[in-house]
């Protein structure tokens, strides 16, 4: 069964809420139509029509325009007045073909195809000239300039969004610029501890070694004498490894110590060309790295190597990267050494990466923004590395998020699942694994630019619904204001009503009769026969606003009072 995709909530609700208002605007025009109108015509086919342009014009906008400028086209089939409702909706779905339409070649021939077929229609029913004048004026901006608009929308929209995306690029660089300044003052340190510290020791050695020689030295001063030497060149190294953790070449970026060339696959074949018994596989298309990424990945494959090599020379190793949609993950899995030799793999210095062990490689994805774990695993040991595809914005941050344990290799060549309790080397966060390890980064993280970003398109989305709210709420108010001041001075009550006298001129019965009279009296009220040459008013009989009342009709002849009757408020019924 073929799946379908179900388009999202708020694209359904937004074509809803335009399709609402299109058929309102339709029916209101049926309405004021009167008898005429007809109800398939006029009224159902409309309806069925933007039923389906309004959803279309997502996908399909210039088919959607063509569609109601159709009903646009028929309407001037009517002989009384070529103009129908269907303009709003021209209008509507022309602004859209603007907002979604990026070029304007094909836009502009569905426009002038449409402008063409209204021309034709004139032409094919001989319509009067106000039939053309309709067609060659309020069809043209009802379709030009709403497309006008609705691209103007899109091209500031596209530069917004350009700005901020070169403004998250910035800041990234930013970022990476006060990552250099710190690498960089970490090497000065490190120069400074090679050629003052580094240089005494040695000539402490160097002394060392030539008292060794003197021949007034007993056999226990000169084996003292080769201790020390031998703790002086302890010293000596591991103070170089101390500078090998804090120096890189100057000019290089962090990690530059392997050829620029050298790569995992490299890696792995030198592995292999030696008779390491390493297999290896790769998932996921291989993403775009940065070289800060590229080298992180180059160093956790070989340290994790080295550390299988030095403790389990014999036992095979397994090697996964796994590249996923932001981060990229490396598992090294070895197995159990042969015989009775233990599985250690201590947190202390181990030959590798610049001699600086699983401490620095930890210390280098941890800079990354990624995480590192390592353990136990099945008789063996495992080291997983997850480093992002982009350099975390605050990664000294990064250790204080509490680990959790990596996603377990799944079924392939030579991987398998844990058997239950079999300790991974990681403690139980009591959290469920999702598959997907916390990379480390805190939720503090995000660039300011797209906190920014966020801030801005929500003061913007405020401004444009008060921009469309606030003028209708205060046109709504100021005509209840205005509705309820017709009504209140409009009103006549009964006992005035009864005291004014037939045959009296206007004014004399002025102190009577109200400031205004009821302008908006119901049909029935009006098409009532009323005596012939005079001229009739009505005002309402009650001040209640939510009711309708009774009115009363003066009809004067002149400026005399001729006649005065009650109109009841609803329409009497035929017997």
């Amino acid at each position: 069964m073929p799946y379908l995709r179900m388009p999202p909530a708020r694209r359904v609700c937004g074509d809803a809420a335009l399709w609402g208002v299109l058929a309102a605007a339709t029916g209101y025009g049926f309405r004021d139509a009167g008898a005429s109108a007809s109800p398939v015509w006029d009224l159902s086919l409309p309806l069925a029509v933007l039923a389906i342009a309004v959803p279309l014009s997502r996908r399909r906008p210039g088919t959607a325009v063509v569609l109601v400028n159709g009903l646009c086209a028929l309407g001037m089939a009517d002989p009384a007045t070529p103009a129908n409702a269907q303009v709003l909706s021209l209008a509507a779905l022309s602004c859209l073909l603007g907002a979604r339409v990026a070029a304007a070649r094909r836009p502009l021939l569905v426009l002038s195809g449409c402008l063409a077929l209204d021309l034709v229609t004139c032409a094919v029913l001989r319509t009067q000239a106000v039939w053309w004048f309709y067609a060659l004026t309020v069809l043209p901006a009802a379709l030009l300039l709403p497309w006008l608009a609705g691209r103007h929308r899109r091209g500031r929209r596209e530069l917004v969004r350009e700005g901020w995306r070169l403004a998250r690029s910035l800041e990234e660089r930013q970022h990476l610029v006060a990552e250099r300044a710190r690498l960089t003052e970490r090497a000065d340190i490190a120069a400074d501890m090679h050629d003052s510290l580094g240089h005494v020791l040695s000539l402490v050695a160097l002394r060392a070694g030539a008292l060794e020689l003197s021949p007034d030295l007993t056999d226990r001063d000169r084996a003292d004498l080769a201790d020390l030497r031998g703790t002086i060149a302890d010293a000596v190294e591991q103070l170089r490894e101390t500078v090998a953790v804090l120096h890189d070449p100057a000019g290089t970026e962090p990690g530059a110590g392997l050829p620029l060339t050298d790569t995992v696959e490299d890696l792995l074949a030198r592995a292999v060309a030696s008779g390491v018994p390493v297999r290896w596989e790769r998932r996921g298309a291989m993403p775009v790295l940065s070289p800060l990424v590229r080298r992180g990945m180059y160093r956790a494959v070989q340290e994790a190597l080295t550390n299988a090599v030095k403790h389990a020379p014999d036992g095979e190793i397994r090697v996964r990267i796994s590249h996923e949609a932001d981060r990229t993950r490396v598992n090294v899995v070895n197995t159990a050494p042969s015989g009775d030799r233990p599985v250690c793999a201590a947190e202390g210095p181990t030959i590798g990466a610049g001699g600086r062990g699983l401490t620095g490689l930890r210390e280098r994805v941890t800079v990354l923004g990624g995480s590192l774990w390592t353990g136990p695993y099945q008789g063996g040991f495992r080291v997983t590395a997850v480093l992002p595809h982009q350099v975390a914005a605050s990664p000294d941050t990064a250790a204080s998020r509490p680990e959790t344990p990596p996603a377990l290799l799944g079924p392939g060549p030579g991987a398998a699942y844990p058997a239950p309790g079999t300790d991974t080397g990681t403690p139980d966060t009591g959290t469920p694994d999702t598959g997907t390890p916390d990379t480390g980064t805190p939720d503090t993280g995000t660039p300011e630019s797209v906190a920014r970003l966020a801030s801005v398109r929500s003061a913007a989305r405020r401004r444009s619904v008060a921009a469309f709210v606030a003028p209708a709420v205060a046109a709504a108010f100021f005509a209840a204001v205005y509705l309820a001041w017709q009504l209140t001075t409009s009103v006549l009550p009964p006992s005035r009503f009864d005291e004014l006298p037939l045959g009296r001129p206007r004014a004399e019965l002025a102190a009577l009769l109200p400031d205004n009279a009821y302008p908006y009296p119901p049909d029935h009220a009006r098409s009532a026969p009323q005596p012939p040459g005079t001229r009739c008013e009505f005002y309402r009989s009650g001040r209640d606003l939510l009711t309708e009342v009774d009115l009363y009709r003066l009809c004067w002849s002149g400026d005399t009072l001729a006649t005065k009757d009650t109109v009841p408020a609803s329409r009497p019924t035929a017997p």
